[in-house]
């Protein structure tokens, strides 16, 4: 039997949502599920922001140990819950069992990792410059620091119900910054939200801190999003989903009377540059492998390879003949939902009706299922027609054929910024050279560029970038995933002149924790620098 209520969680407590009500969606068998879940108000959207805002001080004075606990007890509460997680997460999303698994591993790992993070303790920065009163002008002590924006609103991702959800990166970063989070849940998976916000709920209680460093709003539509970003208390925006939802986000943040920064993953297609000797050499091979990531997952990654660029040949004859057997023998699966099965249907529809562009495969599926599609277009055609540059969010790529490297340049010049860029070459031939030539367009243009592979699959580690320039992201700065992510939601503060007993431990002399410090610009961890 669910344990589930449908309700919201403000202040610690369930509460029922005051607005409307509405039900989750089976994908796979294509039917309701209970119980029924009640949308917030405004007013209670109003009550979760203002003790967010009430507990921020207290929770970012914790110390790293506490938050870094607290983040482990988050972990520990979710995998606590078992079975019934997985298999509520199965029936919102149509996800197989070995995928919700993982993507479970992967929500309390990167909990863990942060808490790792804040062990260690240089996440801060901590830089002291000593006073020096014989310099003329004398020179103040100063000393500086990272701390936390203040309450972080979080809207839960639809393609990935746990790991950027609830509890996932965003989340997760945020508490590491010392940041209360408000939780907007995703209305195709409020079942697992729920579990998973009482989970941290528990963690909450479990280490003292106070219950408005969390909330979890129910509903759906924009209203609740729009309201909780214009709240004055909100001071942060984590967002993963479409490109008109961030943006419609990022214009309601920026016209408040305080601003706030978006930082909204949004829209990539991931394009994936063939050079010539790679393509002579394994085109075959190299279209098979392509294949297995545009199929993985139905092509539902934030880093699917909807665009391929080529140089036209009898390397990328064989490409073709590999991409398109393997593609052929894959089957239909079931999409996230309705509304994003219906809008590949409607990419792919489109792509396939387009009179410049040749369909190499398009199978028949059913409504609700995604299946492999793969186009092909010549690089003037490309360049004149915007319309093609579009995402499809799905199985669906689009080959672009260029006449030789200055025209896959040209193509890559005008392409809107992305997650990721990738190279297949062959060290030690002319592809090296290609690469060299394209890598910095490829810098400008994606914050991650990969030799050899493909960007679907996205290893949460320090030195991780998901990011890009806009409209992958809303801030090409600021990565989402990776201990980098912490960065979004923290600002310096200076210290100048303040006694040894106002300073926060990190900058006092002593420094009791031995962090790594830069002193007078040089690292260091007593005053002096090494």
């Amino acid at each position: 039997m669910s344990s589930l209520t449908g309700e919201a969680l403000i202040g610690g407590r369930a509460e029922q949502g005051a607005g409307g009500s509405f039900k989750a969606w089976n994908p796979s068998q294509r039917q309701h599920l209970e119980p029924s879940f009640h949308m917030v108000d405004l007013a209670q959207i109003d009550r979760a922001c203002s003790l967010a805002g009430a507990a921020f001080d207290s929770f970012r004075n914790t110390t790293d140990q506490q938050r870094a606990d607290f983040l482990d007890a988050v972990a520990e509460q979710i995998m606590a819950i078992g079975d019934e997680l997985v298999e509520r997460a199965m029936l919102e999303t149509g996800l197989p069992r070995a995928r919700i698994e993982g993507e479970r591993g992967r929500t309390c790992n990167q909990l863990r990792l942060f808490g790792s993070l804040l062990r260690e303790g240089s996440w801060q920065d901590p830089r002291i410059d000593p006073a020096l009163p014989a310099r003329t002008p004398p020179r103040p002590d100063l000393r500086s620091r990272l701390i936390g924006v203040g309450p972080v609103a979080v809207f839960a991702a639809s393609n990935f119900p746990l790991a950027f959800s609830v509890a996932g990166g965003d989340t997760a970063s945020a508490f590491a910054a010392g940041c209360p989070v408000v939780l907007k849940a995703h209305s195709a998976h409020p079942g697992t939200s729920e579990l998973v916000a009482r989970a941290v709920v528990k963690a909450v209680a479990q280490c003292g801190l106070p219950a408005g460093v969390f909330a979890l709003l129910t509903g759906t539509g924009r209203d609740i999003g729009q309201a909780l970003v214009a709240h004055p208390a909100i001071q942060a925006v984590g967002f993963t989903g479409s490109r008109a939802g961030g943006t419609s986000l990022m214009s309601t943040a920026a016209n408040r009377p305080q601003p706030i920064p978006v930082y909204a993953e949004m829209s990539s297609i991931n394009p994936v540059f063939l050079l010539p000797n790679a393509l002579k050499a394994d085109g075959e091979r190299i279209g098979k492998e392509f294949a297995a990531s545009l199929v993985l997952g139905v092509g539902q990654f934030c880093t699917n390879p909807g665009l391929v660029l080529a140089i036209e040949g009898e390397g990328l004859d064989a490409f073709c003949a590999g991409a398109t057997a393997a593609l052929g023998n894959t089957q239909p699966a079931t999409m996230l939902s309705a509304g994003i099965a219906a809008s590949f249907r409607s990419g792919v529809d489109a792509l396939h009706g387009h009179d410049a562009v040749t369909t190499l495969l398009r199978l028949e599926h059913e409504e609700h299922q995604g299946h492999a599609a793969l186009f092909r277009v010549s690089s003037s055609d490309f360049l004149a027609r915007r319309e093609l540059h579009d995402e499809i969010f799905g199985p669906a790529s689009l080959l672009v054929v260029c006449k030789d490297a200055g025209d896959m340049r040209a193509v890559a010049e005008r392409l809107e910024g992305q997650l990721t860029a990738a190279l297949h070459m062959v060290d030690g031939t002319d592809d090296v050279e290609a690469a060299r030539t394209l890598l910095p367009t490829l810098e400008r243009k994606a914050g991650r560029i990969l030799v050899n592979g493909f960007g679907t699959g996205v290893e949460v580690a320090h030195a991780m970038v998901h990011g890009g320039p806009f409209p992958a992201t809303a801030d090409g700065r600021s990565t989402s995933v990776g201990t980098a992510a912490i960065y979004r939601f923290l600002r310096p503060v200076c210290y100048q002149n303040l006694p040894q007993s106002l300073l926060p431990a990190v900058l006092r002399d002593d420094n009791p924790r031995e962090i790594w410090r830069r002193i007078d610009g040089a690292i260091g961890k007593g005053m002096e620098k090494v």
